[in-house]
């Protein structure tokens, strides 16, 4: 009976420890031992190699832009017919009762010639905001960001467009719109360096020449 007893305390029982996935750890970990005056310095280790994995799990989420041009030096206004929304289908009449103004599209698209310059959008990960590859996006770098913005930022010297937000403890965030899981909001932490370059306020395309 005494050995049964024994063997029932002794032994891994089933269902006992860790359960899978319940770490926070990047990778699975292993039981060593170290003196005790070195604990410092090996949690210093494992705490910078974890935000190096963090950093370079960002730079992946970067999904660049290109092609940085500003505006002509002297805007001309341009002032084009802007037609009812509702119209019969086929090519709007060009009846002055079907026109509702006249439109410039610098006026519309520029707050600022002086502080607003344009980046060519080159990945997919703001499909959902509008901004698509190929897209010219107008960019005020004299407009103070808040969150909700999306904005051009600097990161590591890379340059992506992202929608604004916060981390809980008020550090920026920048997340994609692109619902596909192709893309992971950014954590902005140290050692990034991150910059603010503008706020996008509207974008531009053409489908044929």
């Amino acid at each position: 009976m005494s050995n049964q007893i024994q063997k029932l305390k002794g032994g891994k029982r089933p269902g006992a420890g860790r359960k899978p996935g319940s770490t926070t750890r990047l990778e699975e970990t292993v039981v060593i031992r170290i003196p005790a005056s070195q604990k410092p310095v090996v949690s210093s280790l494992i705490e910078a190699y974890a935000k190096k994995q963090r950093f370079n799990q960002a730079r992946e989420n970067l999904d660049p832009v290109a092609v940085f041009t500003q505006p002509a030096p002297h805007l001309h206004s341009i002032r084009l017919p802007l037609f009812e929304s509702k119209v019969p289908a086929g090519f709007p009449s060009p009846a002055d009762d079907h026109i509702e103004g006249r439109l410039d599209p610098n006026e519309y698209l520029i707050d600022q010639a002086d502080t607003t310059f344009f980046v060519t959008i080159q990945g997919d990960s703001m499909i959902e905001a509008g901004l698509m590859p190929g897209d010219k996006a107008v960019v005020d770098k004299g407009k103070i960001a808040v969150v909700g913005d999306i904005v051009l930022v600097m990161i590591d010297g890379g340059f992506t467009i992202k929608t604004l937000a916060k981390q809980k403890d008020g550090s920026p965030k920048l997340l994609p719109a692109n619902s596909s899981g192709k893309y992971s909001p950014i954590l902005i932490q140290e050692p990034m360096q991150f910059e603010i370059w503008g706020v996008v306020t509207g974008s531009f395309r053409r489908f044929r020449q």
